[in-house]
C-alpha cells in the first residue's frame, strides 16, 4: 500500500510540474489521410493537453503530502 501511494504521489508531482512549468503537454500524431496504390498520404496533427497552473501547483502539493506520508515510518504498517 506504501508503495503504491508514493508511486501515485510521484506521478502527481511529476504532472503537477508539467503543469505548472509548460502548462500542458503537445505532442504530435499521425493521421493517415489516404492510400492510392503504393502512395501514402499521412499528415501530422499537433495536440495539446493543457494543464491549468492551478491544477498543477494543487497537483504538486498533493504529491507531496503523499509522498511525505508514505516516507514516515509507522511500525503498524506493513509492506
Amino acid at each position: 500500500m506504501r508503495s503504491t501511494a508514493r508511486t501515485i504521489g510521484i506521478l502527481l508531482i511529476v504532472i503537477g510540474a508539467v503543469g505548472v512549468i509548460w502548462g500542458g503537454v503537445t505532442f504530435i500524431k499521425d493521421r493517415d489521410v489516404t492510400e492510392i496504390g503504393p502512395i501514402e498520404i499521412v499528415t501530422e496533427e499537433k495536440e495539446h493537453i493543457p494543464i491549468s497552473p492551478i491544477l498543477g501547483v494543487v497537483a504538486l502539493i498533493a504529491g507531496g503530502v503523499l509522498v511525505g506520508v508514505t516516507s514516515r515510518r509507522n511500525p503498524n504498517l506493513t509492506t
